[in-house]
């Protein structure tokens, strides 16, 4: 029961951060590092940030099931290459240490 539940906060989490994308995209700069000085750059964001990530989570809500299983799997692989980029990369800066965190969380809660 309370895995469910938390399982239902991971996916409403993922469709906030995906509304939040589509609706003022140029707001995850602050958090993503991530600039859309043109509208092309915008519409990438609105697309793949927000109608992607409402999808991810919109799904598991409406289909329920393994899907749960699929949004957990691919938090964990974003947090596993997240953490390798963090090193090779030399981002180990605050946002991207919250958004690993937040993806291990999720990924394990969902994959349970």
């Amino acid at each position: 029961m309370i895995i469910t539940i938390l399982q239902v906060i991971a996916a409403i989490g993922t469709i906030a951060t995906g509304l939040v994308s589509l609706i003022k995209p140029r707001a995850v700069k602050g958090f993503t590092g991530l600039d859309a000085p043109g509208p092309r750059g915008v519409t990438e964001i609105r697309a793949i940030l927000g109608g992607f990530f409402v999808a991810l989570g919109v799904v598991p809500l409406v289909v329920g099931g393994e899907t749960y299983l699929m949004l957990g799997v691919a938090y964990l692989v974003v947090a596993a290459v997240r953490a390798v980029s963090m090193v090779v990369d030399k981002s180990v800066e605050q946002s991207n240490v919250i958004s690993l965190i937040v993806e291990v969380i999720f990924g394990v809660i969902l994959v349970l």
